[in-house]
């Protein structure tokens, strides 16, 4: 597998959300939020853990009030990544944040009010070494913006992402990633490739209210795919109706088919048909399945007949190909065991385990040999 991606991404400035940096050469990171009540600091906390045992670089937790803002430093204190808060009106909420350790502010200065209530926000940002990230939305352009446009518009929502900026520009703060979100995938991809040539900072990915698990993937896909593939984009988040875990994981799937971002198994199989020689379906179902706390990238192949098995599996790192009386597995490319069906998954995922293990070996001992 040619691990290597055709896409040249736009140049952007670097900037640091808690330890992950955001643009410039960093590998695009994968954010959701969630979606427990922040005053729950258990729950929030226990789904915090998940989104990060998932893989999920970065996660946004919403705080709407002073008491969320409280519930939201002990939230802090317990997780291990970055966390972002998102503030809406209330410049208060977003000065004592600052205060309790976030990494990385998501407000709009303009709905923060006058200028003296964002000077208070920029100054506690900049004094803390907080990024804002500014979050411009369809469904909540400003008034006169909506009254100019008649509705909302790529240059409506440029128009509004640049009068943010413009706030912070004026205070010489260069710390920000923007968005600018629409549920409509050609509104979105038009005011990201507009507003990619006007700003250097780097650019925070998202088709706003996608829908459930699979429509909400596919417009996503499409609308994120679009523009991953223009280089634009330095961090994604996939909104789904659903489980925050799966938004990371249809991340990953994306950044992956485009070769952006390579983390955990990359899995070929073949759709099925009446040649196949193993149930594909429900070998690749159990594999994915058994096989999700793996973050070491690696290519699998299964493919249930001989007609593209062997070329797949020369290609990558484990390869199944169904055969008759039993299946042959190749092992970097070259035949090494025959399997039967019976233990079809365990001997399988036993030999990918150890194909892991190997990989990580080796990576372990180059690390040592150039430290």
């Amino acid at each position: 597998m040619h691990s290597h991606s055709p896409i040249k991404r736009r140049v952007s400035r670097k900037i640091h959300v808690g330890n992950v940096a955001v643009g410039g050469d960093a590998p695009i990171s994968v954010q959701s939020m969630t979606n427990t009540n922040t005053n729950d600091v258990a729950a929030t906390v226990a789904q915090i853990k998940r989104l990060e045992d998932a893989g999920a670089d970065i996660v946004r937790v919403s705080v709407p009030d002073m008491d969320a803002a409280e519930a939201f430093g002990r939230i802090k204190k317990l997780s291990n990544i970055p966390l972002v808060a998102d503030i809406h009106f209330d410049y208060k909420i977003a000065l004592r944040v600052a205060e309790l350790g976030v990494d990385c502010l998501r407000i709009n200065p303009g709905n923060i009010g006058r200028e003296d209530r964002v000077r208070a926000v920029v100054s506690a940002a900049r004094d803390n070494g907080i990024p804002i990230r500014i979050g411009v939305n369809a469904g909540s352009l400003e008034k006169d913006l909506q009254k100019k446009y008649g509705e909302p518009t790529p240059a409506a929502l440029v128009e509004s992402a640049m009068r943010h900026i413009d706030h912070l520009d004026r205070l010489d703060f260069q710390e920000y990633k923007v968005s600018v979100k629409a549920s409509d995938i050609f509104m979105a991809v038009a005011a990201y490739r507009e507003l990619a040539g006007r700003i250097e900072q780097p650019l925070h990915l998202g088709i706003t209210e996608a829908g459930g698990l699979r429509s909400g993937t596919v417009k996503s896909s499409i609308g994120l795919g679009m523009l991953l593939m223009d280089g634009i984009g330095d961090t994604i988040r996939v909104s789904l109706a659903a489980d925050p875990v799966e938004e990371i994981k249809v991340g990953y799937d994306m950044l992956k088919s485009l070769k952006l971002r390579a983390k955990g198994i990359n899995f070929i199989a073949c759709p099925s048909c009446s040649r196949q020689n193993f149930d594909v379906i429900k070998t690749m179902n159990e594999l994915e399945t058994r096989l999700e706390d793996v973050m070491t990238p690696l290519n699998v192949s299964v493919i249930g007949c001989v007609v593209n098995g062997p070329g797949e599996a020369k290609e990558t790192d484990v390869g199944l190909t169904g055969g008759s009386p039993a299946n042959l597995v190749y092992l970097d490319g070259k035949p090494a065991t025959k399997l039967t069906n019976e233990t079809l998954v365990e001997d399988l995922e036993r030999l990918i385990r150890a194909k892991v293990a190997e990989k990580e070996a080796r990576e372990a001992d180059t690390i040592i040999r150039q430290g």
